[in-house]
């Protein structure tokens, strides 16, 4: 994995945590709402999964998710980038909202990338 400065590992972190606190209020929601989600189940899932493998190979954090769920996180994990970016694309350059979208972009291909790693190891 390419060498990854530590407030970009420190910031792939926190929005990773973050969007994963988001997909659970949005769960939780969904729930009581009685709403389908199972779309939100499975992005929470590969978010938390990405999560983890981050800190498998940053912080040495054992993860116990087989070949199988790597491959469905990265698979979903790659999924949610093309709407991240055309909301990137179309927020305002400097807005906070432009930053966190930066940030959670680069923090999803770290992921993906990590993932990859791990695959092919």
């Amino acid at each position: 994995m390419e060498n990854v400065s530590n407030a970009n590992k420190l910031e792939s972190i926190k929005s990773l945590q973050s969007t994963s606190t988001k997909l659970e209020n949005a769960l939780s929601q969904m729930t009581q709402k009685r709403a389908n989600t199972t779309l939100v189940k499975k992005r929470l899932n590969a978010i938390n999964i990405g999560l983890a493998i981050l800190e498998n190979v940053w912080n040495q954090r054992p993860h116990h998710y087989t070949k199988e769920d790597l491959a469905e996180a990265r698979h979903v994990l790659t999924g949610l980038l093309p709407s991240i970016e055309n909301s990137y694309a179309k927020s305002k350059a400097g807005s906070p909202q432009r930053t966190l979208l930066e940030r959670r972009i680069k923090a999803l291909e770290l992921a993906i990338q990590a993932i990859d790693d791990l695959s092919n190891t």
